[in-house]
């Protein structure tokens, strides 16, 4: 369970769906015969199952999948924007430095997609999600069906129906509107994620009616 207060909660299902799919590369976690950790792309099917389904897949080298039986639970974690934030941009003091961060959490029991009509649907379906133009026979790096198949040899698919799914937006909803401010300037200023953080602050800050 991901210790999140009240105030950084987010349960509003199509603002974690589309969280996910913006950050879609995950870190899946299981506990088989040990702790097993992948990192990869899930796929979000939101109309499948009360929350929506995950799809992916792991090379077959890799011995995690061995968890997906249907009946372990497995934990994937969408990480977004983060940076630090420091004391010195708040306009109420004494005050301490903390990090600012927003994550989406999914649990669920994953089956594995292992026949090669199902392998080679779930690729496509990858595909057509990040370069589409690749399915064309046209395409430069189009796969021969020969080789295709080799390579979907290699591979292993899941999916996952979620069962669980918790938000965690820590945004600095906690400071009062000056703090708040203070901390979009001066991460205005910054580069990398924090641009990226000051963005997510300022789409919940509209949504919430403030501009």
């Amino acid at each position: 369970m991901l210790y999140t207060p009240r105030t950084f909660q987010e349960s509003d299902l199509p603002t974690l769906h589309a969280f996910m799919k913006q950050h879609s590369f995950a870190t899946v976690i299981s506990q088989g015969g040990g702790l097993n950790v992948s990192h990869v792309p899930l796929l979000l099917v939101p109309g499948q199952g009360d929350k929506g389904t995950l799809m992916g897949h792991l090379a077959r080298a890799n011995p995690h999948w061995k968890d997906f039986n249907g009946e372990q639970p497995v934990l994937c974690v969408f990480h977004g924007p983060h940076a630090y934030i420091s004391p010195t941009w708040y306009k109420v003091r004494p005050a301490v430095p903390t990090w600012n961060y927003a994550v989406v959490h999914a649990l669920g029991r994953p089956r594995l997609i292992d026949t090669p009509a199902e392998l080679s649907k779930l690729i496509d379906v990858t595909l057509a999600e990040y370069e589409p133009a690749i399915g064309a026979p046209s395409h430069e790096a189009y796969l021969p069906d020969e080789l295709r198949a080799r390579m979907l040899e290699q591979i292993i698919g899941f999916e996952l129906p979620i069962e669980e799914l918790q938000g965690k937006f820590k945004l600095g909803q906690n400071r009062s509107a000056e703090d708040q401010a203070g901390m979009m300037e001066a991460l205005a200023g910054q580069g990398g994620d924090a641009l990226a953080l000051l963005e997510l602050m300022r789409e919940r800050a509209r949504a919430r009616g403030r501009p």
